[in-house]
C-alpha cells in the first residue's frame, strides 16, 4: 500500500486486511473500532505457522494520521521472544536513535532495550512487524 491508512478507521481497517491476507498467518482475532470520529483503537492478536502468536494494540489518530501509543508482543508457544514498545527511556543513551521506539530483547527481556529502526508514529507498523516474523519462521 502506498499511501498512508492512517487518515480513517474504513481505510486502516483495509489495510489490516491487506497486510494480514499472507500465507504464514493462520488466523487472526484483530478488530478495528472507532473511539471518536477522529481516533481508534486496532487490538487483537495474529497466530502464525509454527505456533508464532503477534499480540498487538495501537491507539489511532486519524485526524492527524498518527499511531499515538502502541505495543508489540512476540511469542512462539506461549513463551514471550521479544517485545516493542514506546515508553521513553531518555536516559538511556543506545536508544536515542530510534527514541522512543525501542525493542524489549533477551537475555534480561525486561531490561534490555535495542533500538527499533522502521517503528514509527507516522506509518503502519505491523507491516515490518510481520516481515520480522516471518524472517524468523524461516529460519
Amino acid at each position: 500500500m502506498e499511501t498512508n491508512p492512517l487518515g480513517s478507521l474504513s481505510e486502516y481497517s483495509r489495510y489490516i486486511v491487506e497486510v494480514l491476507n499472507r500465507s504464514s498467518v493462520k488466523y487472526s482475532t484483530v478488530k478495528t473500532w472507532s473511539t471518536s470520529p477522529y481516533t481508534g483503537i486496532a487490538e487483537g492478536e495474529v497466530y502464525f505457522v509454527n505456533d508464532i502468536r503477534l499480540r498487538l494494540r495501537e491507539e489511532l489518530d486519524f485526524n492527524d494520521n498518527l499511531i499515538t501509543a502502541y505495543g508489540y508482543e512476540i511469542y512462539q508457544k506461549g513463551k514471550k521472544l521479544y517485545w516493542y514498545d514506546d515508553f521513553p527511556h531518555p536516559h538511556d543513551p543506545n536508544l536515542a536513535s530510534t527514541f522512543p521506539h525501542h525493542k524489549h530483547v533477551e537475555p534480561n527481556i525486561k531490561n534490555n532495550r535495542a533500538p527499533a529502526p522502521g517503528i514509527s508514529f507516522k506509518k503502519p507498523n505491523i507491516q515490518q512487524i510481520i516481515e520480522e516474523i516471518e524472517k524468523f519462521i524461516e529460519r
